[in-house]
């Protein structure tokens, strides 16, 4: 479901506008968010997010903000105490809390926000940045159908989201998605490291290491195929790719066995960060 500017709120709170909650508000923006209905709050706004507020009329930092249709908490998680306080004081009886909090359970925000009601949990990711994240999100109890198309809206202008069935598939999803990019980059570096072994300059092997990523990327990105399907598509029988593919595929140690590992232990330590 890509984003419905009808669905968009007509007033929205922002807490912390760092990177991801910066390019979150311009996603917003872009997709037809009214600027004139958004409120940035952060005690330490950029130089750039500064200057990006008074050239799109966006309030920052006003004292005593009407409460919102939505807030979104995008502070450090370790900043969700010292802000408490002050969210609090946000807070009507319907607005819906969107937090992108890593390691911040409902149940933590509830506790620390007693004037909360509806909270959607988020998990973006470093895409989002350029409009092309993945975003799994879970709902409470007490969140409507007409705040659930509303979140949505708002998540899904900086890319795909993923609704959960419970807020304990959170820690997965920071696990795969959450933390992928990583993972991405690091096939880069070891791509290139092993072009240069091959005898490629060690600039060279960097750039095409980093364009067939990218360019791989892409064609997921507008295929319907599944990505076995486009893998098989591309190796032939024989040939250099099958070669290759028989050395990564065939150790029981290989490329299948080492992303389970990591994912089972990037989401242990998501678990272990939320308790």
């Amino acid at each position: 479901m890509s984003p419905n500017a009808s669905h968009l709120p007509s007033s929205l709170i922002l807490i912390g506008a760092g990177k991801m909650g910066g390019s979150m508000l311009e996603g917003w923006l872009k997709v037809g968010m009214r600027s004139q209905g958004v409120t940035v709050i952060d005690p330490r706004p950029s130089e750039e997010m500064t200057r990006f507020c008074r050239e799109q009329g966006i309030a920052l930092n006003p004292g005593n903000p009407a409460a919102p249709d939505v807030l979104v908490l995008a502070t450090k998680p370790q900043m969700l105490d010292e802000a408490a306080s002050s969210v609090n004081a946000c807070l009507g009886s319907r607005t819906l809390i969107i937090s992108i909090l890593a390691g911040k359970t409902i149940g933590d925000l509830r506790s620390r926000l007693p004037a909360a009601g509806a909270i959607v949990r988020a998990m973006p990711n470093l895409p989002a940045s350029i409009g092309r994240g993945a975003t799994g999100a879970a709902i409470n109890e007490q969140v409507n159908e007409e705040q659930r198309l509303m979140a949505h809206a708002l998540l899904a202008s900086n890319g795909i989201v993923e609704w959960l069935p419970t807020e304990d598939l959170i820690d997965a999803v920071t696990a795969v998605s959450g933390s992928g990019p990583a993972y991405v980059f690091h096939l880069v570096e070891c791509l290139a490291e092993a072009g240069a072994a091959a005898g490629l300059p060690k600039e060279l092997a960097e750039r095409l290491a980093r364009a067939t990523v990218t360019g791989a990327g892409e064609l997921l990105f507008q295929s319907d195929l599944p990505p076995a399907t486009l893998r098989q598509n591309v190796t032939s029988p024989g040939g250099t790719t099958a070669a290759a593919l028989d050395v990564l595929m065939r150790d029981p140690n290989g490329m299948k066995t080492l992303m389970r590992e990591a994912v089972a232990a990037a989401k242990r330590r998501a678990e272990e960060l939320a308790g």
